[in-house]
């Protein structure tokens, strides 16, 4: 049930206490001041009940113990075991020096209260304040995204396919208890018979058994209160898990691999180096630096298209225009491209770095005219292709010339560089984005886009400061939306520092605590 909005009034000899330890420069006393925090109470009560269970914590009380345990990086213990003794901490909080603070795992409540939802109310409301100190202009958005490790142990295939089973078993006794436990002895003996046996026999056994439990799990009816039935619902969970472990197996050379069933929405990418994690991907405002939005993808998710994305959520938040988005290469994305400038839609002027291209005195694919009506292409000799399929993956037409059209053509050695192979002659493919793609290119030649560009590290810089300085490198939880509250919350400890700095005039200050 949803308790009184906020701690007793403070006391006059609580305010002679903090007056006399808590130094009038203290960040905590600029960031409490700065930050209309009792205005969060209007998002956060939804939340909870009006009229069931125990009167609840302040939730503005729990949403200041959130934002210390992401400002000093501290732990749930951590930052309640300081606030105890810390009288800037209890300060920020509002609470009296007798004041008796919640149990650590209070925080876990609030956290599961609010979900996704919740906080990207909470982080979109630090910008909304941002806005209102007229902080934040819609010039420019910066866009980059960094890794965030997984909080997990990656285990060996043979492990993972183990684990697997045990947890589909777990899920499946409370529905069918006697054939489980029949699964079970089955199982000693196939570990006994395979002791001996090499890691692929032993895998191979594993994955066949896993397979005979998913036939008769697939086939269990679901009790009449299934949408409400939290073993059925974690039942359903493990046998998805255990079938996409299955497919893996299956195809090994598929990308999208589960790597852990712990964490199973953990994926692995490259980013300098192989990890398994997540991506925080961001937008920050070019003038002031706040971060205006925030994304968690798996590792391998598509950061150019959730540009879409991001760009979108801003302005359903704040209703405001972006004008233009600088990204890094991966912007270099046709679709991506197209939604981001359409006129009609977005309209957002986009700076991407082009790829190179390779210097080359063949004939490229721009040096062939296309004509839309008749679906060909024509060569710098004037000839015309003969057959084209399309290109699903990439988007756009691969044409192809005869053999015997090329032949004879006298710029051969200019259109090929080498001699004539297969059934075909030259083929070429025109992508769907092609004006898209050469918009891109013409940018980089602008004075604008070298502005722009110069400007592009600020956003590394601040990815810089989450992940290192707030928390946000390593997940302390496990599933994207836990690791999405996670990284939200780190990003508005760095937006709230970051108001903190513009709002107060530059001066000799100790800048204690922050």
């Amino acid at each position: 049930m949803l308790g009184d909005p906020s701690p007793p009034a403070l006391s006059e000899f609580d305010h002679q206490v903090f007056r006399a330890f808590v130094p009038p420069d203290h960040y905590l006393r600029k960031a409490l001041q700065v930050i209309p925090w009792d205005d969060f109470h209007e998002i956060l009560a939804p939340y909870y009940s009006p009229d069931q269970g125990r009167p609840s914590e302040p939730p503005v009380l729990m949403l200041k113990l959130e934002y210390l345990s992401y400002h000093h990086n501290l732990s749930d213990r951590q930052v309640i075991g300081r606030a105890r003794t810390d009288l800037a901490f209890r300060y920020f909080l509002q609470v009296d020096v007798n004041h008796l603070l919640p149990d650590p795992s209070s925080l876990c409540l609030f956290r599961g209260r609010l979900g996704c939802e919740g906080f990207r109310d909470v982080f979109d409301q630090v910008v909304g304040v941002a806005r209102q100190y007229g902080l934040v202009k819609d010039r420019l958005r910066i866009k980059d995204a960094s890794h965030v490790i997984a909080n997990i142990a990656v285990p060996t295939t043979l492990a993972l396919v183990a684990q697997a089973r045990d947890k589909l078993l777990a899920a499946a006794e409370p529905f069918e208890p006697v054939r489980v436990e029949g699964e079970r002895v089955k199982l000693d003996l196939l570990r006994e018979a395979n002791a001996s046996r090499s890691n692929e026999e032993r895998l191979l056994a594993r994955v066949t058994h896993l397979r005979e439990i998913l036939a008769w799990v697939d086939e269990l009816a679901p009790p009449e209160n299934a949408p409400t039935n939290r073993r059925w619902q974690i039942l359903r969970q493990q046998r998805n898990l255990a079938h996409k472990i299955l497919a893996d197996q299956e195809d090994p050379e598929a990308g999208d691999r589960t790597r852990s069933t712990v964490d199973p929405e953990a994926r692995r990418a490259k980013h300098g180096d192989w990890y398994d994690g997540y991506l925080t991907d961001l937008l920050i405002d070019g003038d002031s630096e706040i971060i205006t939005q925030i994304n968690v993808l798996p590792a391998n998710g598509e950061e150019a298209a959730d540009a879409v994305l991001l760009v979108r959520q801003e302005e359903a938040a704040h209703g405001n225009n972006v004008e233009s988005l600088s990204m890094d290469g991966i912007g270099f994305n046709g679709p991506v491209l197209r939604e981001l400038e359409d006129p009609d839609g977005l309209a957002v002027n986009t700076i991407t770095p082009p790829p190179k291209e390779r210097e080359t005195e063949i004939f490229t694919a721009d040096d062939f005219v296309k004509d839309e009506e008749q679906g060909v292409v024509t060569c710098p000799a004037g000839k015309t292709s003969s057959y084209r399929q399309r290109d699903k993956r990439r988007g756009g037409w691969i044409h192809r010339f005869k053999r015997l059209t090329c032949e004879g053509c006298t710029q051969l050695n200019r259109c090929m560089g080498h001699a004539l192979k297969g059934p075909f002659g030259r083929t070429v493919r025109k992508s769907d984005y092609e004006e898209e793609y050469r918009r891109a290119r013409r940018k980089a030649n602008t004075p604008e886009y070298a502005a722009v560009r110069q400007e592009h590290p600020k956003v590394e810089r601040k990815l810089g400061e989450v992940m290192n300085c707030h928390g946000g490198r390593r997940a302390r939880y496990w599933g994207r939306w836990k690791v999405f509250i996670q990284e939200s919350m780190a990003c508005v400890a760095t937006n709230v520092k970051r108001i903190v700095q513009l709002t107060y005039a530059p001066a000799a200050t100790t800048n204690y605590g922050i």
